[in-house]
């Protein structure tokens, strides 16, 4: 009996596959691979796509050899966002390196767009235009690089998000899904297409992108293995939907190098000043959309903590540092080292570190940086809060997940249930999940039952407190902006 399923956690970072067995309901093996990014200027982030998938297929292989490939249902596909790849429909080869999501070179570009321009953006994408995005990377390309002009006069170019490329090279279609076509800047989230106006104005041929569908669909056969490619999804909302945060009211935050938090919305978007609206995900005729918020610096600054202030060695000391001493003494860490995110949408301020005097001491330093995450939730909490969506609990994932402090801290300064799951591999679940739901192995009644927790954190402080603490960040951050 077939019993398996893959899911890709295709990440900035690292490639990896996660074997589900569904007869457990647990993950039984990971497979991974790491790779760098270049950096070819100032601001300019780039992957060598052609070695990702090579990396992503070994690790595939790594797992189909254990089990065979009889015995694998379906596989699903979770990527890193926006990041871009532009390749040849005949010989499937990338064109130029990907233009990774972090890249910045198309920042002026996106400052020098006229006001109703941006408006009409926010308006029908429900993002707030950026270079993080992906339509002036597709500009750039098209711009930039003459085998992209050659191919294009040739019908023969293909540009897409990373998960269009891996199910391109896995199974010849050429698609992509709502969720990952969401965060491009020429998808209406309203009409669940392409923009016509947006893809005029950018100067994007329709042509040269690839079909959107849901996340929970066949899409086609794995190369010669015989399983199906099952499902596409954007890591963020793979990890909302790998928390079962499956309707409206309910959220998570994944701690990673960075911060992103979802709040599922419900059937219709809503929009909120200074925070991103996109699409969570779509099952058949189902659509759900988010409220999104990302914080720019999470584990980034643990790691700042340890390698360029040698105030630990390993990442896991922070916790007991930050409970050794009663609270910061008044130290506020703000690390804003690439700017800020939502709300506050800054990416020209730095970090600080204030409130220092002759008292201060590591752990105070230590402990203000893990509270920092919490602060920044808050307030992304806060201006979700506007959409009229009540929110009781908040899922946490990602490496900073482990960190008992943090997760407490969390639940106090918010007010509000955390609750961390039984399993860590969120993303990777959210598509075998999805993949699994197109096969018909699961049902959304049957997952709600499968996904447990492993700790809930309730606030222990009182609502004075949480008040002083949280002016302090107010105060803090407006040094900054």
């Amino acid at each position: 009996m077939k019993k398996y399923i893959i899911g890709i956690d295709e990440g900035t970072t690292s490639c990896r596959s996660i074997l589900y067995d569904i007869t457990k309901n647990e993950i039984v093996d990971i497979s991974n691979r790491s790779f760098k990014s270049t950096y070819p200027q100032s601001g300019w982030v780039e992957q060598n796509a052609e070695k990702i998938y090579k990396l992503q297929l070994e690790t595939i292989n790594e797992l189909v050899d254990k089990v065979k490939a009889k015995n694998i249902i379906c596989m699903g596909i979770a990527n890193q966002r926006e990041t871009i790849v532009a390749w040849n429909k005949r010989t499937k080869k990338p064109i130029y390196n990907a233009i990774v999501w972090q890249c910045r070179r198309t920042a002026e570009q996106i400052d020098n767009l006229p006001q109703n321009i941006k408006d009409k953006i926010k308006e029908k994408t429900g993002l707030i235009p950026d270079a993080y995005f992906s339509a002036t990377k597709i500009k750039w390309i098209l711009d930039n690089v003459p085998l992209a002009k050659q191919l294009l006069n040739e019908n023969n170019l293909c540009v897409g998000t990373m998960d269009s490329f891996l199910a391109y090279k896995l199974t010849g279609k050429f698609v992509t899904d709502v969720s990952n076509a969401s965060r491009t800047m020429l998808f209406n989230i309203n009409t669940l297409d392409y923009d016509d106006e947006l893809l005029q104005y950018f100067n994007i041929p329709r042509k040269i992108l690839p079909i959107i569908i849901s996340n929970s669909e066949k899409i086609g056969d794995v190369l010669d293995y015989g399983f199906p490619l099952s499902s596409l999804v954007g890591d963020q909302q793979a990890s909302l939907f790998g928390q079962g945060c499956f309707n409206e009211g309910k959220a998570k935050v994944t701690y990673g190098t960075g911060g992103f938090l979802l709040l599922n919305i419900g059937n219709k978007p809503i929009v909120v000043d200074k925070l991103l609206t996109t699409v969570a995900y779509k099952i058949k005729n189902r659509i759900c959309y988010a409220l999104e918020g990302s914080i720019y610096s999470a584990s980034s600054t643990i790691n700042f903590m340890k390698d360029n202030l040698g105030f630990y060695y390993n990442p896991a000391d922070t916790g007991p540092m930050a409970e050794s001493v009663k609270d910061t003494n008044g130290v506020y860490f703000v690390p804003a080292f690439t700017g800020l995110g939502a709300p506050y949408w800054n990416s020209n301020c730095r970090a600080i570190i204030t409130g220092i005097n002759f008292d201060t001491k590591k752990e105070h330093i230590v402990r203000a940086g893990l509270e920092s995450m919490a602060y920044n939730t808050k307030a992304i909490l806060d201006q979700m809060a506007k959409s009229g969506v009540v929110l009781k609990r908040i899922k946490v994932d990602g490496g900073c997940s482990k960190n008992k402090f943090l997760l407490q801290f969390l639940a106090d300064i918010n007010n509000i249930k955390v609750v961390k799951n039984k399993e860590s591999e969120a993303t990777a679940l959210g598509a075998i999940y999805l993949a699994g739901l197109a096969q018909k192995v699961f049902t959304i009644e049957k997952l709600n039952k499968i996904i447990k927790s492993s700790a809930i954190y309730k606030s222990k402080m009182k609502d004075q407190e949480r008040e002083s603490l949280y002016n302090g960040w107010i105060c803090a951050v407006e040094k900054l902006l």
